[in-house]
């Protein structure tokens, strides 16, 4: 009997681990050596495989890791990644032990966590590392720049724990005007001076994303956490990279079935699409059910040949339909190309994400676990 995990995916991600690799060198020369480059691996690596990913990156300048939830550290893990872990998000308390046990950096922003961590880590032997997040204007998760001196010194009594970080997070540091990025950016250092003057001294400041590791290089600190632009792509258009990275995933697929339709033949649910004449079509065997989005009926587009094919009628859980009139000749399993390069011409997730009224990191992130991730 063969073996199903052999067989060759209709529809696959292609993730291609040496972009990856060059991105994660080229990012950590821009810092220098003096920045720790955290390598953000949350939400399956934004679509494209947390373990391998975490591998690469720690192999080519990244020191630390950086994950939304603890399950996906404590799968990093099981995985046999020893690297640090910051757990960035809340982590519930009862979750607390999970995560110490399996040595996970989690972010503490009040004193019931603490306690837990305290308590726990003694129990077991540990000095639990954690980080506190300070909201300077973003308005989510995190200390209010006031409560931090108070926080830090309510935690300071408590035992087996070691505060290691000091970080948050920019709301728009994306945009080209970056006055809102220094604002949060002074709070930031004016928060970090009232706690040195307090006598406490932190060894890990973070607040840079990938855009501000890009193209402010005075906010980068001690670290910095880089996401989308390890994968290759924009933080938005706003952001003229000064890495050239490059995109690290393309998504394929198949011809499923190539025929012509009459003129006047209605395609896909809802008849939203009729054919003004005969009209040579291919069947793409990718839905919504795999992440791809159904707003991109009647309006996206697929590569086929190296030429795109215009998806015409509704996308469905499984499949839609394309145009192949300017891609001929198209055959029964032929490569389809929905985001990346094919014979020179291209279709990135920035652009997929304009079509659908959103974001790259949407794109790619929205890929759902059918979805076979392949590694070259």
């Amino acid at each position: 009997m063969t073996d199903p995990s052999l067989a060759i995916p209709l529809t696959f991600a292609e993730i291609d681990l040496g972009a990856l690799a060059q991105n994660c060198r080229l990012l950590k020369q821009h810092i220098g050596p003096e920045v720790l480059l955290m390598a953000v691996v949350k939400a399956n690596a934004y679509g494209h495989g947390a373990v391998e990913v975490a591998r690469a990156a720690l192999a080519n300048g990244a020191g630390h890791l950086a994950v939304a939830r603890f399950e996906e550290g404590v799968h990093l893990r099981e995985a046999g990644i020893d690297a640090p872990i910051l757990v960035m998000n809340y982590t519930l308390l009862a979750n607390v032990d999970t995560g110490i046990d399996h040595d996970l950096t989690l972010t503490v922003t009040d004193l019931p966590v603490i306690e837990r961590v305290s308590h726990y880590a003694g129990q077991v032997g540990k000095v639990a590392q954690v980080h506190v997040k300070i909201d300077t204007g973003m308005g989510r998760y995190g200390l209010l720049p006031d409560e931090v001196v108070s926080f830090f010194e309510q935690a300071a009594p408590y035992p087996h724990i070691e505060i290691q970080g000091l970080f948050s997070h920019f709301a728009v540091s994306d945009l080209a005007d970056k006055a809102y990025t220094w604002q949060q950016f002074e709070i930031f250092e004016r928060v970090s001076d009232a706690l040195r003057a307090a006598g406490f001294q932190v060894p890990i400041c973070h607040i840079a994303n990938s855009a501000a590791a890009l193209d402010l290089p005075a906010m980068h600190l001690d670290a910095v956490r880089v996401g989308i632009a390890m994968y290759g792509l924009h933080p938005s258009d706003e952001v003229d990279p000064a890495v050239p990275v490059q995109p690290v995933l393309t998504l394929k697929s198949t011809v499923a079935r190539v025929r012509t339709l009459p003129a006047g033949t209605s395609i896909s649910y809802g008849r939203t699409y009729i054919t003004p004449q005969a009209m040579p079509v291919a069947l793409v065997p990718v839905g919504y059910g795999d992440g791809y989005p159904r707003i991109l009926s009647n309006r996206g587009a697929v590569l086929i040949n190296g030429q795109r094919a215009p998806i015409v009628g509704r996308v469905c859980m499984d499949q839609f339909v394309v145009d192949i009139s300017d891609c001929s000749p198209v055959a029964l399993e032929d490569e389809v190309v929905l985001v990346g390069k094919q014979q020179g011409a291209r279709i990135s997730a920035e652009e997929v994400a304009s079509w659908a009224n959103t974001i790259n990191y949407e794109i790619t992130t929205g890929l759902l676990p059918r979805v076979r991730r392949v590694f070259v």
